[in-house]
């Protein structure tokens, strides 16, 4: 049996596909994009998640950790997070719940039991799962086992995907996948590689095949005042986007900053603090000069 790492199951979500979904969050991602706002979701292993806010400080999960990396201050408690495994000895110990593990190992088996609960919502809905991440395609045999346990039981099956993957992995499975919802961040590849880490080539290369194929395609734009936004990057995206055959739908993802508080619980530094939300305004401008290029534009996802 198949297993992989997972740092979320969420039910009943509406914004991750068509209809109401089940969505499971993969762990590990090739990008690092400054806006992420699933940050635990970047890294492959499980991690220690602390949340200040709970902690109480009683000093339980300094009692229980047994390679001492957590000292106990006056109003917090302090990680060692080199020193740290996660083996979830403090998580378990912890009665305020202040600290848990981000990341479980669970085999093909336990997630469609998750996903099977919510069948009758995906029958009245036309909705399905969802796997995202992190990158769902850093766990190639894992996506691929579950994507044929869901053929087998007709759910519909999205994958929400950045596409930095190589494409023989994206190929392989293709034909089982029932939509992709694909990211593009920016066309300037000195930019990409600034915020995100990585280039877009094999980005852009692997939408173009996947479009070319016939796979069911729908575009995820976030949009980063400031780093995305300007009438130039538009104009390029909404060109290329319409280069593409059978690929007219664009989702608008307007960044926010709910993720910030993920950040600081993992201790990791959050790179956007002077950026604010996009005005509506200012999304309602960028919708309308996406569709005089043709292409069909909604606001958030679904």
């Amino acid at each position: 049996m198949k297993n992989g790492i997972v740092f979320d199951i969420r039910r009943y979500a509406i914004h991750d596909g068509p209809g109401i979904r089940t969505t499971v969050f993969f762990k590990g991602c090739p990008l690092r994009c400054w806006w992420c706002h699933n940050p635990e979701g970047q890294n492959s292993e499980p991690e220690l998640v602390y949340r200040k806010n709970r902690c109480t400080s009683c000093g339980e999960c300094v009692r229980s950790c047994p390679r001492e990396a957590i000292t106990l201050g006056a109003q917090q408690v302090f990680l060692n997070r080199e020193n740290c495994v996660p083996c979830s000895d403090c998580s378990l110990t912890c009665p305020s719940e202040a600290l848990s593990i981000a990341g479980k190992r669970l085999n093909v088996k336990e997630i469609i039991e998750e996903i099977e609960k919510d069948r009758a919502f995906y029958d009245e809905s036309g909705g399905g799962v969802t796997f995202s991440g992190g990158e769902p395609f850093l766990q190639p045999d894992f996506l691929n086992a579950l994507l044929d346990e869901c053929k087998e039981r007709d759910i519909h099956a999205t994958v929400d995907t950045c596409g930095f993957a190589q494409y023989e992995i994206i190929d392989r499975i293709r034909d089982k996948v029932d939509l992709f919802l694909y990211d593009i961040k920016t066309m300037d590849d000195r930019m990409h590689r600034k915020y995100t880490g990585a280039s877009n080539k094999q980005i852009l290369r692997n939408l173009k095949k996947l479009a070319e194929n016939g796979s069911s395609i729908v575009i995820s734009f976030p949009v980063i005042p400031g780093i995305n936004d300007d009438d130039k990057n538009l104009a390029r995206t909404a060109k290329f986007i319409g280069s593409l055959p059978n690929t007219r739908q664009v989702n608008l993802l307007p960044y926010h900053r709910a993720g910030i508080e993920k950040y600081k619980s993992l201790g990791k530094p959050y790179k956007l603090n002077k950026i604010r939300p996009p005005a509506n305004q200012k999304i309602k401008s960028i919708k309308e000069k996406m569709e005089a290029h043709g292409i069909r534009v909604g606001i958030g996802g679904g």
